[in-house]
């Protein structure tokens, strides 16, 4: 079972992994620009979302399991991994399984700690959607609209929408096995799990998914991270203020 991803540029591997609901596309503009200074980037789809293989199975360390089976396929080493949300909880995951395969980790707006269920609004509008009545993107979004009044939460959502053909629209990810399994999106990393390398957090100004008290538990986790916050930026950080987070990243990254 194969991860889709979209590849581009050459040199240090660069894996980035999208939030819940989300897909490797997400970070199409950031992934391009991260590939201009000698990466390799390598936005990957996980299991039940974007163009990657669905399955009734779905935890962080089926996750980690997946992306190791990826890291093999194409000899990956000596990476880059930054994940978002729900990714940043299995790059956590992969780089104390693996923290031979990890130069540096990068989480984005996301602790170690357990999260509470928090989706289900946005799941059941999703479930709403029927594609044998909704004819277009704007019928689509105006059915979702009665669940998800935020604009670009819709545009998010909204970008798995593909023609399955001329006139029939359909959801790319699982979204039954999602629904079924959206507890295991907010499981805490094990205690034992721990990284001794280069770490940095990145944390939105207005997001409260990073607390003051999480810093002790993220110390605990990864000795060695660093906790940088992005301004005028909530949970979407690098698509509210991608500039200030590109820049935090590459700075991160080019570091020796």
């Amino acid at each position: 079972m194969d991860l889709h991803a979209n590849v581009l540029g050459e040199g240090t591997p660069f894996i980035i992994l999208h939030g819940f609901l989300g897909m490797g596309d997400n970070w199409k503009t950031l992934g391009k620009k991260f590939s201009e200074t000698g990466f390799e980037v390598h936005m990957i789809d996980q299991r039940n979302h974007g163009k990657s293989f669905h399955s009734d199975a779905f935890d962080y360390e089926l996750l980690v399991e997946d992306l190791k089976q990826y890291c093999d396929k194409f000899q990956l080493k000596n990476i880059v991994l930054l994940g978002h949300s729900m990714g940043g909880k299995t790059a956590m995951l992969f780089a104390s399984t693996y923290p031979e395969l990890v130069s540096k980790l990068l989480v984005a707006d996301i602790s170690p700690r357990y999260y509470p269920i928090h989706h289900d609004t946005i799941l059941e509008g999703l479930s709403s959607l029927n594609f044998s009545e909704l004819k277009s993107r704007s019928e689509a979004d105006e059915q979702l609209s009665r669940y998800v009044s935020d604009f670009g939460t819709r545009q998010f959502l909204l970008k798995n929408l593909y023609w399955v053909e001329k006139g029939t629209l359909a959801l790319r990810m699982n979204l039954d096995a999602l629904k079924k399994h959206v507890g295991e999106v907010g499981e805490a990393l094990p205690m034992h799990a721990k990284f001794d390398g280069a770490t940095l957090f990145l944390r939105g100004d207005k997001s409260e998914y990073i607390a003051q008290q999480d810093e002790t538990l993220i110390k605990n986790h990864f000795p060695e991270a660093q906790i940088v916050t992005i301004s005028n930026a909530g949970h979407w950080l690098h698509a509210e203020n991608p500039e200030d987070f590109y820049n935090a990243v590459i700075a991160f990254v080019k570091a020796s």
